[in-house]
């Protein structure tokens, strides 16, 4: 069970992590030349299909962290530093996404639903800035994940 968990916690990450990377770093930079209701559109497309799959990540990187924390490791006492950092750092990272979800993006949504095209403009400013903190965060978590055991 501890396979299994611990492998459903390393696809969670790299599908929340490398969605990240390939939103801010690939698309980014790639629909700039798009006309701004156009590119407005996509981010409205692309943050509408990859949201369900961050919260399913979230879900199993809870599921599954707890479950290898509590019953792998006795619980916090039995876990190794980077262990207790990786639960801290990924924590910020939950509640930056629930914050970008329930804040920036619904108003985002609602100005893109209203024609107002320079107020989601600002909401897409945050919601960059929100994804390129918690892409940082999620770098340094998955690296934290797998060198951890060998620091010393």
């Amino acid at each position: 069970m501890a396979a299994l968990s611990l492998a459903l916690h390393a696809l969670a990450s790299v599908i929340w992590v490398g969605g990240m990377f390939f939103a801010y770093v690939v698309l980014r930079p790639n629909v700039g030349q798009l006309a701004a209701a156009d590119r407005l559109a996509l981010w409205s497309r692309v943050f509408s299909g990859f949201f369900p799959w961050v919260i399913g990540a979230i879900v199993v990187l809870l599921l599954s962290g707890y479950w290898l924390l509590f019953v792998t490791y006795g619980g916090f006492g039995g876990a190794g530093v980077h262990i207790h950092v990786m639960h801290l750092t990924g924590l910020l990272m939950f509640l930056l996404f629930f914050h970008l979800f329930f804040v920036p993006w619904k108003r985002y949504q609602r100005a893109l639903a209203a024609d107002d095209a320079a107020g989601a403009g600002r909401w897409l400013g945050q919601i960059r800035l929100i994804i390129a903190v918690n892409l940082g965060l999620g770098l340094l978590t998955v690296a934290i994940g797998a060198s951890g055991r060998f620091w010393s």
